[in-house]
């Protein structure tokens, strides 16, 4: 994956470091975890935000090979 830099506003990069610290992400992991679920809520203006997280949270699962097939029965 290739990186730009961009401008952005002090106070977003600073609130970006509390967040980031408390949730074990850096300044820019933070941002870019903000940025996906804007885009997402953006594209999907009917779907709650704990939707959206779970749904991150799936597919992070997936990628890593955590999931377990589900039994209808």
């Amino acid at each position: 994956m290739s990186s730009n830099s961009i401008r952005l506003d002090q106070e977003l990069i600073e609130q970006a470091a509390i967040m980031g610290k408390a949730l074990n992400r850096t300044k820019p992991k933070q941002i870019e975890h903000w940025a996906k679920i804007g885009k997402i809520m953006e594209d999907n203006p009917d779907l709650h935000y704990e939707f959206v997280k779970q749904a991150i949270i799936a597919q992070a699962e997936r990628e890593a090979g955590k999931l377990e097939a589900y039994d209808f029965d």
